[in-house]
């Protein structure tokens, strides 16, 4: 039986516009996709998201890297949206009597971030792999939330918009999803038990 709804961040809770990056690029003379290319390459992004790096300096290579330090800057602080009619299914999720929690591939400034977003107290717990020092899809993350929210593989249910984060909660044998939108997200929680 699902007792807890785990959810990814990024991609499913919180939305970047990627026009918004290419905009920066394009003002700055650099190549569409060029800053994102650098600042998710291995291994820069596993140093900032397992907490070896802080995001300031994560943004400063990146700045390095792509030879404008301003346009790594810009992208830095691009606002965000978040996604309400997840929230409010999460929302519905815990009305139910079910925990709800997100486990993010993040940085060390995730806490600051939640706190703008004003989103805490909407879930009974945020796990961030820059405190955990792994990062999805290591079975070693999805241990941390296992340990810290009690629960047993068979009793979280995962939903993630990357397919590969996923590997890790399904090979501990945790029921995963594919985010691709809420309406597929709730058909599945209603598939698998929880009446959203």
């Amino acid at each position: 039986m699902i007792r807890v709804v785990l959810f990814d961040l990024d991609g499913v809770i919180r939305h970047f516009d990627r026009d918004y990056t290419t905009g920066i690029e394009l003002r700055h003379g650099l190549a569409p996709g060029s800053l994102e290319g650098i600042a998710f390459a291995k291994p820069l992004i596993e140093a900032v998201t397992t907490g070896r790096i802080s995001r300031a300096e994560w943004i400063r290579q990146v700045g390095d890297r792509a030879g404008s330090v301003q346009a790594a800057d810009e992208w830095g602080v691009q606002p965000a949206a978040l996604d309400v009619a997840v929230l409010e299914l999460a929302d519905k999720v815990r009305s139910l009597g079910l925990r709800t929690a997100v486990l993010t591939n993040g940085t060390d400034t995730i806490p600051a971030e939640v706190a703008a977003m004003g989103i805490a107290k909407r879930f009974d717990a945020i796990f961030n792999s820059a405190d955990i020092g792994f990062t999805k899809p290591d079975v070693r993350a999805f241990r941390h939330v296992l340990d810290a929210l009690d629960v047993g593989p068979g009793e979280i249910f995962f939903t993630d918009d990357s397919a590969s984060n996923r590997s890790g909660a399904a090979s501990l044998s945790m029921r995963t999803h594919l985010f691709e939108g809420v309406e597929g997200l709730r058909t599945r929680l209603i598939a698998e038990g929880v009446a959203v």
